[in-house]
């Protein structure tokens, strides 16, 4: 009966989205990403919380010292977001698997972290990244360099879960639900494929699983999941994102990997990869999600 119900609540759901993705496949590609950023900006407006939220966040980490200036972050951030997903959305009918290297720019970044990514996929590795630049089409992108597992929310809804499952566009990308944690199967599974582990590790944590540590120059309880999974099986992780720098054109950020011995402190650990990050945010802050609260 619960499974019946379900179904029968994701019925609307499915028809609207079903009905706005139709009238999305006419906007041209190119103006994906514009259509939607002036959608998100326009939206701001009517958000106050998440924007005195995202104005608030700028502020305390430093990126910015006018609320002025930390408003218009926060603006263009709203429309970021959208503008990547609406550009995502377009992503599997502009990228294949014969021209997926030319919307890649590695220029600038770890020539180690660029082999351990794209070249040498013969050994499974750890990507640590955050909601920043455009995590969802650089998914999308590295799957066909390696295999891709993301440790993402899943839908409640079975019916919806299946046709994200097949239609998402993050392409041939195993979900895994991250409130399952990692199991023995998925483990294998990592190992067997060789493939890149993927966690965005800039979300609140709960104090029973997670550490405070800095970043960006205030305490914030963080994840530990990238740091114990790589001290107990030595895998190295690549720490970066990917930023929009134009149309269906994708900038790799970030240092060299980074591997953590098995008695490495989770504080610590914590602490190399939220400088990392708080790095690459730094320098592209304007396609950082400042609206979600990281700092609670």
């Amino acid at each position: 009966m619960k499974k019946f119900l379900q179904t029968i609540a994701a019925i609307p759901v499915l028809v609207g989205f079903a009905v706005a993705m139709a009238l999305f496949a006419l906007v041209p590609r190119r103006k994906a990403y514009p259509a939607g950023a002036a959608f998100g900006r326009f939206l701001y407006r009517f958000f106050p919380k998440r924007r005195r939220i995202a104005v608030d966040n700028i502020l305390k980490a430093g990126v910015a010292a006018d609320p002025a200036e930390a408003d218009r972050i926060a603006r263009v951030s709203f429309g970021h977001l959208a503008g990547h997903v609406c550009e995502a959305l377009k992503v599997p009918s502009v990228v294949n698997a014969s021209n997926w290297r030319e919307h890649l720019d590695v220029d600038g970044a770890s020539p180690v972290a660029v082999r351990l990514l794209l070249e040498e996929t013969d050994k499974p590795i750890i990507l640590v990244s955050a909601h920043h630049g455009v995590w969802e089409a650089a998914t999308n992108l590295l799957s066909f360099a390696r295999p891709m597992i993301a440790i993402a929310r899943t839908m409640n809804n079975p019916v919806a879960a299946k046709w994200m499952e097949k239609h998402h566009f993050r392409g041939p990308v195993t979900i895994i639900d991250k409130n399952r944690g990692f199991t023995p199967e998925i483990i294998r599974k990592w190992k067997s494929e060789k493939a890149a582990m993927t966690i965005l590790s800039d979300q609140h944590a709960p104090e029973k699983r997670g550490v405070k540590v800095d970043f960006m120059g205030r305490p914030a309880w963080t994840f530990t999941t990238a740091v114990r999974l790589a001290a107990k099986t030595g895998c190295p992780i690549v720490v970066g994102s990917f930023v929009r720098t134009a149309p269906f054109r994708y900038k790799l950020v970030g240092g060299d990997p980074v591997t953590f011995p098995p008695d490495i402190s989770m504080e610590e650990g914590a602490k190399v990869l939220n400088k990392r990050l708080g790095d690459a945010i730094r320098a592209w802050p304007e396609q950082y999600l400042w609206s979600h609260r990281r700092w609670r």
